[in-house]
């Protein structure tokens, strides 16, 4: 049992202190700190034993000059210990600091194949409470382990100096406490794991209804909100609470064995003083050596479930950390230049999601140089998945795609989406200020490029009636604009992009008559000279494309000019009186 706890812990346990190596110097001072309070921590117990038997044998002088000794000894290990703790928490605190760092930027690198299989919370909760609890793994529980290491050690050694006999007798113990404390990682591993799931379920709860809190606000469902964040961190208490039990069940029965064997050293030293075969004070100086090295192993034990703890943590986070994306976010041929030429063929795509479930098949189309293609079909015929395909957030399951005559897997992906620029039907924008935003674009941009990036997008004039004009922060995901200003918002965002090729999720579906016509111009001008690929909701943008395509059930069942689909009396012409015919009207 024992060879396995090693095979499957030692390893572990290994990498989470690895993350500790970059702070090797602060923690070298602090270890020699360390040393330092625990040798004045293990002198102490000597300077009692001389203060009594001085008392008893050489009167009161003997007795004033241990007294500075120990006041001397207290003060040097007060300032040990206060340097030794400040430098392993600020050095566990640059650790921490460091591991989210890396952690936010690795999942960042993830494919987005990877975010529809992972919600928002659980990976919020990898960020926040696995790297707290390796923070103290690797900071403050070091410093711990390794001073507990040192008064055991020390204490152990200062015991058999003493008294060999009362030695042997104390560490009985210590077989059923290592036993013990094997058996009982393994329970605590299990349990750890289960609470740190239970709470990322419950981030994941909270995390998703409040950035939905206007639907749930609007369906009066407040109430149903709150039960379902109760329920969750309700499980998420009951796994803490079973945990805490065992901890505590695990301690008690520690703390009985350590100090049921000062008892006994206690029983059996009083015996060995009446028969004059030690000293009172070495009869005291013992004891205190037998309490600091019952704490020790105690404060050991402990440290070892925290330890084991942390590993629940480390697994979820490792498991992040070890993850290589299916699409790389670079490596590839850099093209000097992109002209916008796009072609699909016979591309056939599931999402990772639903492999089973065909999204596209053998669908070909091909985007020509400046020409504008729209994609019209039912919702779920596979339009939006085509965009997602196109900049590359997905690799086809078959068939290729190819912009300018290369294959699209063999291209940089970032230098790939800087030659695309997104418009979404729903835009999203960040808690920041509106010049931020639309810089979000080309970053690096001067505030002049920005602000003709605004006009060029109708946006100028509604941003400049602001108080606070470009500097006016959108608040989250820009609920403090209306529909058609975060519109433009982006669509400015995309002009300073200034891309090659365009995608459109037609984005004047949802807005009024005034803000449709602002936000239709700017894109009439954004679609100018670009290679523009439209998910059409609307008959106008449908007759102006150079190319209709038709999708139903991911595949395409028809593509051509509006003129001509119409005169096919095909399921373009079926789809435009059903769902256009009001505008036709």
């Amino acid at each position: 049992m024992e060879s396995q706890v090693k095979r499957d812990l030692l390893p572990k346990f290994g990498r989470i202190f690895s993350l500790a190596k970059p702070e090797w110097r602060v923690l070298t001072l602090a270890t020699l700190f360390l040393l330092v309070g625990s040798a004045m921590g293990l002198a102490y117990p000597q300077a009692v034993r001389i203060l009594i038997d001085s008392a008893l044998n050489q009167g009161l002088s003997a007795i004033d000059r241990t007294a500075i000794m120990l006041a001397a000894i207290f003060a040097i290990q007060g300032l040990a210990v206060a340097l030794r703790y400040y430098l392993f928490t600020v050095a566990g605190f640059r650790i921490v600091t460091r591991l989210q760092d890396q952690t936010y930027r690795h999942i960042m690198r993830q494919e987005i194949g990877f975010f529809d299989q992972r919600r928002t919370g659980e990976l919020l909760s990898r960020l926040t409470s696995d790297t707290t609890v390796l923070q103290n793994a690797v900071s403050v529980n070091i410093s711990m382990v390794l001073r507990n290491l040192v008064s055991a050690i020390g204490g152990i050694a200062l015991l058999f100096y003493s008294s060999p006999r009362l030695t042997v007798i104390m560490l009985m113990v210590i077989p059923p406490v290592a036993f013990g404390t094997v058996w009982f990682s393994k329970v605590i591993r299990r349990l750890s794991r289960e609470v740190q799931d239970e709470l990322a379920r419950a981030n994941e709860v909270a995390e998703e209804t409040l950035a939905g809190v206007r639907v749930v606000r609007a369906f009066a469902r407040e109430t149903t909100a709150g039960d379902r964040y109760a329920k969750s961190i309700n499980r998420s208490f009951r796994a803490h609470r079973y945990r805490t039990a065992s901890i505590a069940w695990f301690q008690g029965v520690l703390t009985f064995l350590g100090y049921g064997s000062i008892a006994l050293v206690l029983w059996h030293g009083g015996h060995m003083v009446i028969d004059q075969l030690m000293t009172l004070g070495e009869l005291t100086s013992f004891l205190l050596y037998a309490m600091i090295v019952a704490v020790a192993i105690g404060a050991l034990g402990n440290l070892f479930a925290d330890f084991v703890r942390s590993i629940g943590a480390a697994d979820r986070l490792f498991q992040i950390l070890d993850r290589q994306p299916k699409i790389p976010l670079s490596g590839g041929l850099l093209p000097a230049h992109c002209a916008g030429q796009v072609t699909l063929k016979d591309v056939s795509f599931a999402y990772p999601t639903r492999p089973d479930m065909a999204a596209l098949s053998n669908v070909s189309i091909h985007l020509e140089i400046g020409k504008v293609v729209a994609l019209v079909g039912r919702s779920g015929s596979g339009k939006s998945t085509i965009a997602s395909l196109l900049t590359r957030f997905y690799d086809p399951s078959s068939g290729q795609i190819l912009v300018d005559d290369q294959f699209m897997t063999d291209l940089d992906p970032t230098w790939l989406r800087e030659q695309i620029g997104v418009v979404p039907q729903e835009p999203t924008l960040f808690s920041t200020s509106i010049e931020e935003n639309i810089r979000y674009g080309a970053l690096g941009s001067d505030y002049e490029a920005v602000v003709a990036a605004a006009m060029a997008a109708n946006a100028d004039e509604f941003i400049s009636s602001f108080p606070d004009g470009y500097q006016t922060e959108v608040g989250e995901r820009g609920v403090r604009l209306s529909g058609g200003q975060k519109q433009r918002v982006a669509i400015a965002r995309a002009v300073l992009k200034n891309p090659r090729i365009l995608i459109l999720d037609e984005a004047t579906s949802a807005l009024d008559a005034e803000s449709e016509f602002l936000v239709k111009q700017a894109l009439d001008r954004l679609m100018l000279g670009r290679t523009t690929l439209i998910i059409a909701h609307r008959l106008s943008t449908v007759r102006d494309a150079d190319l209709v395509v038709v999708l139903d059930k991911g595949r395409v069942v028809e593509q051509g000019s509006h003129d001509q689909l119409m005169a096919n009396e095909g399921p373009y012409r079926d789809l435009v009186q059903r769902q256009f015919v009001e505008v036709l009207s």
